[in-house]
């Protein structure tokens, strides 16, 4: 049963698209719980004061940021939710790209949106209308206090969010020592052998033709020795339940005009209607 880690609203123009975002992908390798031998109780990560070495419940700990002098400026979660409000729910679009334009390098992590409330005609709109342009979105997006660039891509009946890595933080190619680019350093006879064993080896992609070896040397692994009787029992520790809370918006025609009439140029300076962070002075909601 899928989730929702976060919602929220899609920012197009002036209309928004109440979302709910879950996770597109999901961990499938070996994932080994740290046990006590002793007891075969669950062993976890405590937090620890670095000074005195204890351990220190969790309200007492707050973000602080170090500067260059040693001192830290200690922020709260109310704090940094209020110094960029109109971001931590909004997946705000910036752009339309094609998806060609973005190196495989910078993706990261997929999640998949869901229309919530009466958000599925308006999320069928902007899914539509990206597929009959061929293009993806840029967005910004606030995840766990970190703010991210993502694209918004339709696949299927479903929009999708990947965030991506920032430009900085890519290392430079300039670090490492490569051979310079061109076929002057190649004979020609290797690389017309290269190219033939490339093409006999091109096909097409099908994900379901890779599997995880080494998951599945482990996990066979564990069936044998639960055929064999070899096994613990670990008494589990329940988690906390998980609330959320709805977000409900949209209306349309209007919003589309008004956003159409009030764009301005890529490149300009904030955004008509807006002070001086470049947000609209309001949204019409419904």
């Amino acid at each position: 049963m899928l989730r929702a880690i976060w919602k929220g609203a899609i920012s197009f123009g002036l209309v928004h698209v109440p979302v709910g975002l879950y996770p597109a992908s999901r961990e499938t390798g070996i994932d080994f719980d740290w046990l006590d031998r002793r007891s075969m109780d669950p062993v976890g990560y405590k937090r620890v004061n670095k000074r005195t070495g204890r351990e220190i419940a969790k309200e007492h700990i707050v973000k602080g940021i170090r500067q260059e002098d040693g001192d830290y400026v200690v922020l709260s979660d109310e704090q940094i939710k209020d110094a960029y409000p109109q971001s931590t729910q909004t997946i705000a679009i910036e752009a339309f790209v094609t998806a060609a334009e973005i190196p495989f390098v910078l993706l990261e992590r997929p999640y998949y949106l869901e229309p919530l409330g009466r958000g599925d005609k308006v999320y069928a709109l902007l899914r539509e209308a990206m597929v009959g342009a061929g293009v993806i979105g840029i967005a910004r997006v606030v995840l766990h206090s970190k703010e991210h660039l993502a694209v918004l891509v339709p696949t299927g009946p479903a929009l999708m969010l990947n965030t991506i890595r920032w430009a900085d933080e890519i290392r430079p190619q300039d670090e490492l020592k490569l051979p310079a680019a061109g076929k002057g350093v190649l004979k020609p006879a290797e690389l017309k052998m290269a190219s033939q064993l490339i093409a006999e080896m091109t096909v097409p992609w099908q994900p379901a033709d890779y599997t995880d070896h080494f998951s599945e040397a482990i996990h066979a692994l564990v069936q044998r020795k639960v055929a064999a009787g070899e096994t613990q029992q670990v008494t589990p520790l329940e988690s906390a339940p998980q609330s959320t809370r709805d977000s409900n918006v949209v209306d349309l025609t209007e919003l589309l005009a008004q956003s159409l009439a009030g764009r301005r140029p890529p490149g300009g300076k904030g955004r008509p209607g807006g002070g001086k962070s470049g947000r609209p002075a309001a949204r019409n909601r419904a």
